[in-house]
Parts: structure tokens; sequence; C-alpha cells
């Protein structure tokens, strides 16, 4: 069985579904704003004639519809990095903040943790984690490469994760770009498809469930966590958020995607959700012409620095300085 078909009921165009991920996925880079802006991108591009499409809903997002990311003197220098437009989004969701620490808990190969770092202008602190050390080169590598200062590596089991090599004990933000059974990659690795199996995704879904709970649990009252993955599959997404709702102090809370997105499922194949799971993000391939994704937002319970009770009455951008 194609993995695909269990999804027929989550989506509202089946035909235009499956046509997205039989299409190649497009070649994108993202701006490493620390080296460079959109603008002096766009000239270098057109400096050393690669083809190039801005994409519409980020300003520092390029199509490259000749493929090859790396193959230009831009990204030899810095001022690029391959990044599938899909990933971007829960760099954007967490919205870190200059002077921050950040905690990205399955890190490698360093996508996120570099825009991350780009966000914060590499200023304050990005933990990047991976229990995989082999992995963890290619991450130091890019973050070398993008002249990225403020991050620190570590390789440890997420799920176990100590704070005592730190020289703090907790997290402003936290970012759980979760291992799973990877689905929504179909289009850049059709693979996977063959390659699925449902003991898998149970399998990982016990992983995710750990990490996630220790990301709340490392994250100060009031501070943010995002939960993502590359997948379809409930069991890795909506069923970790409501193990993670269940049994650690945090809610989830609502935010906005600069593409189009639906909204959490709350039931599966005979089980029920709880119901704030809709705040979280499905994102298909046919509705942006991307990979597919899942993306959600919590926030940690408890008191705020300032003394006011985090219930969700304060703005969905606002963390606690």
């Amino acid at each position: 069985m194609n993995p695909l078909d269990r999804y027929e009921s989550l989506v509202d165009d089946v035909d235009a579904f499956r046509a997205a991920c039989d299409r190649p996925l497009p070649s994108v880079v993202r701006t490493n704003e620390i080296a460079a802006t959109p603008a002096r991108v766009r000239e270098a591009f057109d400096e050393a004639g690669v083809a190039y499409e801005a994409v519409d809903w980020h300003d520092g997002l390029f199509r490259l519809p000749d493929g090859n990311p790396g193959g230009n003197w831009p990204y030899v220098h810095g001022w690029t990095h391959g990044q599938e437009e899909v990933s971007v989004l829960p760099g954007l969701a967490l919205d870190p903040q200059q002077g921050e620490r950040v905690w990205d808990a399955c890190a490698a190969p360093g996508s996120k943790t570099t825009q991350i770092a780009d966000a914060m202008a590499d200023e304050g602190t990005v933990v990047a984690n991976d229990n995989n050390l082999g992995r963890l080169s290619a991450l130091r590598h890019n973050a070398e490469r993008l002249g990225i200062t403020n991050a620190v590596v570590t390789n440890q089991d997420a799920r176990n994760f100590s704070m005592k090599p730190l020289a703090f004990d907790e997290f402003d933000r936290a970012l759980v770009d979760a291992p799973c059974s990877c689905e929504g990659t179909c289009r850049k690795n059709p693979d996977v498809l063959d390659e699925w199996t449902l003991d898998h995704v149970h399998a990982v879904a016990g992983i995710q469930k750990g990490v996630l709970a220790r990301a709340v649990q490392a994250t100060r009252p009031g501070g943010v966590v995002v939960y993502s993955t590359c997948t379809f599959a409930p069991e890795e997404n909506e069923a970790v958020l409501d193990h993670v709702l269940a049994n650690e102090g945090c809610e989830l809370v609502d935010f906005d995607l600069p593409v189009e997105t639906d909204p959490g499922v709350t039931e599966w194949d005979g089980e029920t959700y709880d119901e704030s799971v809709t705040q979280a993000k499905r994102i298909y391939p046919h509705r942006n012409d991307t990979g597919g994704f899942f993306c959600a937002k919590l926030r940690v319970g408890g008191e705020s620095e300032d003394g006011v009770s985090d219930g969700g009455a304060a703005d969905d951008g606002e963390v606690a300085a």
C-alpha cells in the first residue's frame, strides 16, 4: 500500500494532493542575512548568471529552476543556504529574539539552527543538539560556512537532555523538529514511500513524545516550544501533542504562517485528541507547491517572569524578557 492512501480523507482535493506528491520538488535557497541582504543575493545571482525566482511569501527565499543550490559563489561565501521552503516555517513560528537562549533539540544538519541564529542576528545562544555524531559534522560545517558564532553544539539523546554542561538551566524557546517517517519529503525522496511501515511510525512516535516532553521541561515558564515534522501521520503529529498536553505543563497557542494551512485533526483511526490540536498547522504539497509538513506552537505553563499567569492572554508572539 502507498502510505499516502491513508490520508485521502484528510485532504480537500485528493487528485491535486496525489499529483503534487508525484512532482519533483523545486530547489530553494535561503538568504543568510548575517552575511548578505536578499537584495544583494539577487544582484549576485544576476552577476553569476544564476536563474532564480523569488518566493512570494518570504523575501529571503529563492527558487532555483536549474537546481544545484550549492553550485554558485554566493553559496560558497555563505550568503545563501539550501533549505526547502516548508522547512523555514518552524523557525518563523519559533520567532527567536536577539539575546535569548534557544534549544534546537534535533538540529543536524543545521538548516533550522542557522536560520534561528540568523533571526537572532548571531546574538544570544543557540544550543544545537543531535544524537547522531556523524550528522553533527554537517551542522558544524554549515554553521562555519554561514559565519554563525552563537551556536553551541551538543551530542545527547534529546529525550534525556542534560543542562549540566551549560551555563544556564532553562531555555527561552525550543524547537523540536523531530525525526519522523518523512512522508512529506516524498517529492524529493520517493524512496520514503517504499520504505514506509506502520511499525516505524509507532516506534518513532514514542521518541517524538519523549523529545517534546523534554523540550517543555527545559523551557522556562512563559517560554515557547515549536514542534514540527515532515510527515502526514496523525500518530506522529496530533497524537504526540495530545500526549504532551496531558503530561506536561503547556498549552497550544494559535499562530500564523505565511502559507495556506489546514488545522490539526482531532480524530484518527478510532483515537480522539485534545480539541486544541486544531491550532496546529498541516501543510499539504498541493496548497503551496511545497513538501508536506506539520507545525505546532506551545507555550510553557506557570508564572511568567513579570508575575502574570501565562494562560494565553498575551499576544501570540510575546515571551517574557
